[in-house]
């Protein structure tokens, strides 16, 4: 988002100027480019991407249009060769009545109330796009570890997130829920509406997931952040 700031309260929060998204109307999504399957979150995710689209009676055109994204990468993704970014895969799961965990990790198979740290589940997700205007970057992937492996019928999900430096979301989203989050390590620039705030390690977040929403590592080094959502959105 190219945007000026103005200058910031006590709280660590920025104001942007009017050319900043509305905080009720999220500016429609930018076509998604294909991306080459280099991690864990294209696992298996084709196959149950195109169970639920069948399910729901789509075709992939209709899907694509919901989802905003091209029907071209849609059938990559569902073919196993391209993986979507963080921001078309919620739009996705949005579209077809689902989450992220459910596309992504398929059904729970643990009976342990005990999550061991060398034998936690992670999913990948690929560089946001570039902002054009913004100065040329490498932009990090964003890396989700499972803090509880999601099954169907949970209230709360559990997630470390893990920043790459420069990592951010795509555009902003908003769905049903809440969101609570505590910084680890690292920044983190976390935007709610047209607010930015910019947090350290120790600091943490509360907000209602109606808020359309958006964050990026801005830091040369990685973050980490424990992120909890109810109902379960990744």
């Amino acid at each position: 988002m190219a945007t000026k700031k103005s200058s910031s309260s006590g709280n660590g929060a920025v104001r942007k100027t009017a050319t900043a998204p509305s905080a009720r109307a999220p500016k429609a999504p930018r076509a998604a480019s294909a991306t080459p399957v280099p991690g864990a979150a294209a696992d298996g995710l084709g196959l149950r991407l195109r169970h639920a689209r069948m399910v729901q009676q789509l075709t992939l055109k209709a899907l694509a249009a919901q989802a905003g994204c091209s029907e071209s990468l849609l059938s990559k993704v569902e073919g196993g060769h391209a993986t979507p970014s963080l921001a078309t895969l919620h739009r996705l799961a949005l579209a077809l009545d689902t989450n992220i965990a459910a596309l992504v990790s398929g059904p729970g198979t643990t009976s342990t109330p005990i999550q061991r740290a060398n034998e936690r589940p992670s999913v990948r997700f690929p560089a946001a796009k570039q902002i054009a205007g913004k100065a040329a970057r490498p932009a990090g992937s964003i890396t989700l570890e499972r803090l509880v492996v999601p099954a169907p019928g949970q209230l709360l999900q559990g997630d470390i997130h893990v920043l790459e430096p420069h990592a951010r979301s795509d555009e902003q989203i908003s769905h049903i829920g809440e969101e609570l989050g505590y910084v680890l390590e690292g920044e983190l620039e976390l935007t709610l509406g047209d607010v930015l705030y910019h947090l350290h390690a120790g600091d943490s977040f509360y907000f209602a997931s109606t808020e359309p929403h958006s964050y990026r590592n801005p830091g040369n080094s990685t973050t980490r952040i424990l992120w909890i959502n109810t109902p379960p959105t990744f």
